[in-house]
């Protein structure tokens, strides 16, 4: 009776232990396939969030990418807070592995990743990307972080509906999303 159960422990262990290790990659969303980082480098509007910790109070972000010599990207995020203050933190990109460029990972300078470096890395899948390279959705695997990005500070509800839709089918919660603040209800709050 005591093997019978041993037994059964150790088969729903293999069971289970190959269910896991073969599910990861089912279950991460789908990364946009090949990135050209030389058209994704420059501006990018932050249209909508999911709640960070490191974002709270920012109205409206934006973040700047320029391709390095390395093919790293230099990174510099602005946020504009409901006080009209501007804040910045600057940072890099890198491939995560060589030939996926739409799988990135971030790191911004700060006195935590001087002390500790690569531990603060995080990933920055480019989910999608158009043919254009105007607008974008960039998530996590684990699905807590989502930003859909624009070239231009706000788009068309039909366009933006279907950034959503795009979202939505890759797991993410958008009814948690935060909006961008317009220009002129933060003039307004003044």
């Amino acid at each position: 009776m005591r093997a019978a159960h041993l037994l059964l422990a150790l088969g729903l262990a293999l069971v289970l232990g190959g269910c896991a290790s073969s599910s990861v990659d089912s279950l991460a969303p789908k990364t946009a396939g090949n990135v050209d980082l030389k058209r994704y480098q420059g501006k990018w509007f932050e249209l909508a969030r999911l709640p960070m910790r490191f974002q709270e109070g920012c109205a409206q972000s934006e973040a700047h990418y320029n391709l390095k010599p390395d093919g790293s990207l230099g990174v510099l995020n602005r946020c504009r807070t409901e006080g009209d203050e501007w804040l910045r933190a600057e940072g890099r990109a890198g491939i995560e592995a060589p030939g996926h460029t739409d799988k990135l990972w971030v790191e911004f300078d700060n006195w935590f990743t001087r002390l500790v470096p690569g531990l603060t890395k995080a990933d920055y899948w480019i989910l999608y990307v158009d043919d254009h390279y105007r607008t974008a959705i960039v998530g996590s695997p684990n699905r807590k972080y989502l930003w859909i990005l624009s070239r231009t500070p706000s788009l068309p509800a039909w366009e933006r509906e279907n950034l959503l839709s795009k979202a939505r089918q890759q797991g993410y919660d958008t009814s948690r999303l935060i909006w961008r603040v317009s220009d002129k209800a933060i003039v307004a709050r003044h």
